[in-house]
C-alpha cells in the first residue's frame, strides 16, 4: 500500500449516531461532548444560556445544542434526526442525534446508514428496556461495526460499581446474539461529566477509556473494503471544448477497493473489459483512488457506459440477478403491500421492483423470526424477496454496506418507504 493510501485510510472523520430510551440523555450527552471538548460557538453558547434561563431550573441545560428546532424544544422532545459537526486536536466527527420514541425506530435507520460506530445510552436506574434492545438491533443489522453502550445516569445511582455491572452482563448476554465485531461498555454521568471528556474522580473502580479518548483514537480505517473494487457511474462527462474535445470521463464516488491507472477493469452489464486511462481526483490527475472518494476515471477503449453500470475488477465481480433477498426496514405509514410494485434505487442505477413474497417479520425483543405474522408496517423489519424489473450489481450487505443496500419508493407519492440490506 503506497504512503498516499495509508495517509488518506487513517480517516481523521468519524461518523457516529446517538440512540437510546425517551429522555436517557442523549441530547445532553452531545451537549456535553461539544461543551468539554470546547467545540461550541459564542452564540450558540448565549442562545443556549438564555434558553436555559427561560426554563428556570438554574442549571445550563446543555440538551439544547442538539434540539435545533425551538418547537421541539418547547415540547420538550427531540423528533428528527439532528446532525451535528465538531472537531478535536485528533479527529473530525459527525453526529447523528436521533429519538428514542418507539415510533422514531426509522430515524435511527436513516442517522445510523453511514455511522462508523453507534453510542447506546442505558438509564443506571431502568436498565436494559425495549428501545435497547431495538437499537441494538439496528445497530447489528446496519453493519456499524463498532458500538458503545453507555450506562448513563450513574450520579443517580451513587455511582454504584454493582449496578454498572449488573446492566453490562445483560447487555453482553443480549449482544451475544448479534453480529457486532467490537463491543464497549462505559460509566458515564452525561449531566455531571463523568467518563464523557474527563476521566471521573466519582468511579475509581472504572479502569477504562473515557468515551472522548475511544471516539478519538478508535480504528476505523479497517472497516472499509478495500479488497472488492467498486465504482457506480453516476454521470458521463462529454465538455465538448476546444481544450476537452474528445474527453470522456465517468464521474462517480468509489464504493469499495483500489482503482490504479494501467489496471483491469470490467464493465457491468456489458461484460467489456479496458484498462484505466487516467483518474481525476477534483482538479488534480491522481495514480490511484479508493473508497470513500470522488473521481472521474477515464478508459482505454471507447466503450457505451452511462448512469447506473458498475466498473469494477476483472477478478473479482459483483453478483448479478434479479431476484434479490433483503431485510427491510419499512419506513412509512402505510404497510408494505404484498405483491405490490415499487421503483427501487440501488448505488446509481434506478430499477422497480414488485414483493415477491414475505418471509418472515422479526421480533426485535426477542430476535425470534415470526413467520406466523408477515404484516410489515412502518417501524417493522423483515425479510422479503423482490424481484427487479432489470438486474442489479451488488453485494452481501455483510460484505460492503454500499453495493449491499437499497431504497424502496412509493412510486405514487415519491415517498422512501423502505430501506434494505441484501442478504
Amino acid at each position: 500500500m503506497t504512503s498516499t493510501t495509508k495517509g488518506y485510510l487513517d480517516m481523521d472523520l468519524l461518523r457516529f449516531t446517538t440512540a437510546g430510551n425517551v429522555d436517557d440523555g442523549k441530547s445532553t450527552l452531545i451537549g456535553r461532548l461539544l461543551y468539554d471538548s470546547r467545540a461550541i460557538f459564542d452564540d450558540q453558547m448565549e442562545a443556549v444560556e438564555r434558553a436555559s434561563s427561560k426554563r428556570g431550573n438554574g442549571e445550563l441545560d446543555l440538551s439544547l445544542l442538539t434540539d435545533g428546532l425551538r418547537a421541539e424544544r418547547e415540547q420538550g422532545i427531540t423528533i428528527d434526526v439532528a446532525y451535528r459537526y465538531f472537531a478535536t486536536p485528533r479527529r473530525k466527527f459527525i453526529i447523528a442525534d436521533t429519538p428514542g420514541h418507539i415510533q422514531y425506530t426509522r430515524n435511527m435507520v436513516t442517522g445510523a446508514s453511514t455511522a462508523n460506530l453507534a453510542i447506546i445510552l442505558v438509564d443506571a436506574r431502568k436498565g436494559m428496556q425495549e428501545q435497547t434492545s431495538r437499537h441494538a438491533f439496528i445497530a447489528s443489522l446496519l453493519g456499524i461495526p463498532h458500538v458503545v453502550f453507555c450506562i448513563n445516569k450513574m450520579d443517580l445511582v451513587d455511582y454504584d460499581e454493582k449496578a454498572f455491572h449488573a446492566i453490562k452482563d445483560q447487555l453482553e448476554d443480549f449482544s451475544s446474539k448479534l453480529e457486532v465485531r467490537d463491543l464497549n461498555f462505559i460509566p458515564i454521568s452525561a449531566l455531571r461529566g463523568d467518563n464523557v471528556v474527563k476521566r471521573s474522580t466519582n468511579m475509581d473502580w472504572y479502569q477504562g477509556t473515557t468515551l472522548m479518548y475511544l471516539l478519538e483514537n478508535i480504528h476505523i480505517a479497517g472497516d472499509l473494503n478495500h479488497i472488492d473494487r467498486r465504482f457506480p457511474v453516476q454521470h458521463v462527462i462529454r465538455p465538448m471544448t476546444e481544450e476537452w474535445h474528445d474527453f470522456r470521463g465517468f464521474a462517480g464516488q468509489i464504493d469499495a477497493g483500489i482503482f490504479r491507472v494501467g489496471e483491469s477493469v470490467q464493465v457491468l452489464p456489458s461484460g467489456f473489459q479496458s484498462t484505466i486511462k487516467s483518474i481525476h481526483v477534483g482538479d488534480r490527475e491522481a495514480q490511484e483512488a479508493f473508497a470513500p472518494q470522488s473521481v472521474v476515471m477515464t478508459l482505454s477503449d471507447e466503450i457505451d457506459i452511462s448512469r447506473g453500470d458498475m466498473i469494477s475488477g476483472t477478478n473479482n465481480l459483483p453478483q448479478t440477478g434479479q431476484d434479490i433477498h433483503v431485510m427491510l426496514c419499512w419506513l412509512n405509514q402505510k404497510p408494505l403491500q404484498p405483491g405490490g410494485k415499487y421503483a427501487l434505487k440501488h448505488t446509481t442505477r434506478d430499477a422497480r421492483c414488485m414483493v415477491k413474497e414475505v418471509a418472515y417479520k422479526m421480533d426485535i425483543n426477542t430476535l425470534r423470526r415470526l413467520e406466523s405474522d408477515k404484516a410489515i408496517g412502518m417501524n417493522d423489519i423483515g425479510r422479503v424477496h423482490l424481484r427487479t424489473t432489470v438486474p442489479l450489481h451488488y453485494d452481501l450487505y455483510t460484505r460492503n454496506r454500499n453495493t449491499g443496500s437499497l431504497i424502496l419508493i412509493d412510486e405514487a407519492t415519491n415517498e422512501t418507504v423502505a430501506a434494505g440490506m441484501i442478504v
